[in-house]
């Protein structure tokens, strides 16, 4: 299904040079602030205190924040946990403090808010647990790289391979540097959002240099530039509608998911859009660069431009 269609190939890797400069600077950044500033984690990460809390009436989520961020704590995690009834609080660790002294701050503050709630369970989550989270995360991470790594070397050949893992760890890294920068809480669910982000941007990767190796085998004529170009324009309608009805989810998460879900649509939606740009621009580019010809991905007779017995040949999909 296309909304339009592009009849002049346009001549994007002509600008491959300056747009991949530009990358490379935004990566670097991202990695500079990864080391200088690094990640601001969360209590799953860091270890702290957990509080569950029961109410008569379904509980007010936003106002229980407001009242425990009065206490000095702007990063507390609120929300609710089985029922609407239920809330889970999860507190970072404060200095000079202990997990009991902790929940009894803050069972203080709320039960002056509303007599009626009830502490339900008080847990402290160790610095250890916090490791192995983190262990797991990176583990995540590299099974995820490596096995898209080998699923695109057997579906194209190694030069597509490693130019999608590159692409997709440049994704990452950026995600990973706005969330330094700006100092954002990353956690479990960021985490998630990051390793959704690498499937979104490897499929993005997929859907252009499959019809890189359609164009291969249709236009003989075309030089390896021409043919990338024109992929890469034949596939623009399907990344607009894709990637933007995705982002019109994501968006609706993030405006109205309340504060539960807005790193993680966030996260999300700085990945779609270096998800799309890397894929058209720092992927293809590197594949080009590498020196990816025809004979790397057609096998066997090739049919030319205009030829009679192929349907599809001189067509623009």
């Amino acid at each position: 299904m296309e909304f339009f269609r592009i009849h002049r190939t346009i001549p994007f890797m002509r600008h491959a040079l300056v747009l991949n400069i530009i990358s490379f600077v935004t990566f670097a950044l991202a990695v500079f602030f990864l080391l200088h500033r690094g990640l601001h984690l969360s209590v799953e990460f860091t270890g702290g205190t957990v509080l569950n809390v029961g109410y008569q009436q379904s509980a007010d989520v936003g106002k229980v924040r407001d009242i425990i961020g009065k206490l000095g704590y702007p990063d507390v995690q609120v929300q609710n946990f089985g029922t609407s009834r239920d809330v889970q609080i999860r507190l970072p660790v404060q200095k000079g403090m202990s997990s009991a002294q902790q929940g009894a701050q803050v069972m203080e503050a709320l039960k002056a808010a509303d007599p009626a709630v009830e502490l339900r369970g008080n847990e402290f989550v160790g610095p250890q647990v916090g490791d192995e989270l983190t262990t797991n995360g990176l583990k995540a991470l590299g099974m995820v790289v490596v096995g898209i790594m080998i699923y695109l070397a057997f579906r194209f050949e190694w030069k597509f391979a490693l130019a999608t893992v590159l692409a997709n760890l440049h994704d990452v890294v950026i995600i990973l540097g706005f969330f330094a920068f700006f100092q954002w809480e990353f956690s479990l669910a960021v985490l998630a959002a990051v390793l959704a982000v690498l499937g979104y941007s490897v499929n993005e990767s997929v859907v252009i240099f499959d019809r890189i190796r359609e164009n291969f085998r249709r236009y003989r004529k075309m030089t390896t530039i021409e043919i990338i170009d024109n992929a890469i324009t034949s596939t623009i309608s399907r990344t607009i509608i894709t990637h933007g009805c995705t982002q019109l989810v994501v968006l609706s998460m993030f405006f109205f998911g309340g504060p539960t879900l807005h790193y993680f649509a966030l996260a999300l939606t700085i990945g779609i859009c270096f998800g799309i740009y890397s894929s058209a621009f720092v992927a293809a580019a590197i594949a080009m660069w590498l020196g990816v010809k025809r004979e790397d991905l057609v096998k066997g007779p090739v049919k030319r431009d205009g030829d009679p017995d192929d349907p599809n040949a001189g067509a623009v999909v």
